[in-house]
């Protein structure tokens, strides 16, 4: 065995390589047909059932547009009841065909079955499962007092999904549906202080998933691993880059457990990046999975990224050091990254929403 490892070592990977090259060329025209089709005859949302986490703000609202859009039917979830009441006034006048508003917590195992039986209840079917509620950390990992706080972490961004996900299977599958699942594209291009964020979001990331096969729980391969769902179930995975919502206007999982609103940190972990609008992310998500993507990072440019992290992975470390690591006694968020977002960066770059602290706290 060691010597079938040698030897694969030195011929497997110039081989592997070499087919690669043969192979790609045909495979990305085969690609480029299909998706110039799928364009061409995307799915027809209209009376569509969308059941959609994380509805309340961000991109999970405009989410709710955008499917409203489509003449979908909508079930949001979400813990703010006043602000998804607002969002499904909203997509009513935009054209949504009904809505109703299902206010609870993911990282509970019973409401996100709840919501579920609420919804085929409702409308008898389930055609989109939309996993978006999430929350993100922020700290230096050696100055958090107790790494228990942030256990509530994972119950939203990993357990959340998993749990809605388990109680929607059996009726996506009856309707051929679709789960489309908000990661980020951290899990690929690690900040640095953002470490419990992508945590949650390793789970979903396509690229990194074989490492938690064991968890049962891996939405890439899902329609492989659940053997009896085939191809019944599609599945789109959407890699956000730094898009406009409550996280990005600094709203986090602190060191001591409780969510606040700190704009300087945010600014810290942004710096130079362009913020997408959460418009733009939504529109592009909806379409994604309407025309049966499994892939999609917005903003696109963002997929570069990830060839830094691949090809150059120290240039990539060396850079956010200089960025984002700030001298001993200086606050989290007395970075370079930071000194350059306050000296223009934020006006150029960032949406006018992200100069404002307020956000929905009802």
């Amino acid at each position: 065995m060691d010597m079938v490892n040698g030897v694969l070592n030195w011929v497997g990977t110039t081989a592997m390589v070499a087919s690669l090259l043969l192979f790609y060329p045909p495979y990305y025209l085969f690609k480029t047909c299909y998706s110039f089709l799928s364009w061409l005859f995307p799915e027809d949302l209209t009376g569509k059932v969308v059941l959609i986490t994380g509805a309340s703000s961000g991109i999970g609202e405009q989410l709710a547009y955008q499917y409203a859009l489509k003449r979908a039917s909508l079930a949001l979830v979400a813990r703010r009841e006043s602000s998804l009441q607002q969002v499904a006034d909203r997509a009513l006048e935009l054209g949504a065909r009904d809505v109703i508003v299902l206010p609870g917590d993911v990282s509970a195992p019973d409401d996100c079955n709840r919501f579920v039986q609420t919804a085929i209840s409702h409308y008898d079917r389930l055609d989109h499962l939309v996993c978006n509620a999430g929350i993100a950390s922020v700290g230096a990992f050696q100055e958090i007092p107790d790494v228990t706080k942030y256990s509530s972490q994972l119950d939203i961004n990993f357990w959340g999904s998993v749990q809605t996900t388990f109680a929607a299977l059996p009726h996506l599958k009856r309707s051929r549906g679709r789960i489309v699942v908000t990661a980020s594209a951290t899990g690929w291009n690690p900040v640095p202080r953002m470490s419990f964020y992508n945590v949650g979001n390793f789970f979903f990331h396509p690229l990194r998933q074989q490492d938690f096969i064991s968890a049962c729980w891996d939405f890439e391969t899902l329609p492989v691993s659940c053997t009896e769902l085939g191809s019944q179930v599609g599945i789109t995975v959407v890699t956000p880059g730094w898009i406009e919502s409550e996280m990005s206007k600094g709203k986090y999982l602190k060191e001591h457990g409780e969510v606040e609103v700190d704009q300087e940190m945010c600014d810290a972990q942004i710096g130079l990046f362009p913020v997408e609008y959460d418009k733009n992310c939504a529109k592009a998500m909806v379409q994604a999975a309407q025309q049966g993507e499994r892939y999609l990072t917005v903003p696109a440019w963002f997929r570069a990224m990830y060839l830094w992290r691949v090809f150059a992975p120290e240039v990539v470390e060396i850079c956010y050091r200089l960025l984002y690591m700030h001298g001993h006694g200086a606050r989290q968020a007395d970075t370079a990254s930071r000194t350059m977002a306050e000296s223009g960066g934020k006006q150029l770059l960032y949406p006018t929403s992200l100069r404002s602290e307020e956000i929905k706290s009802d």
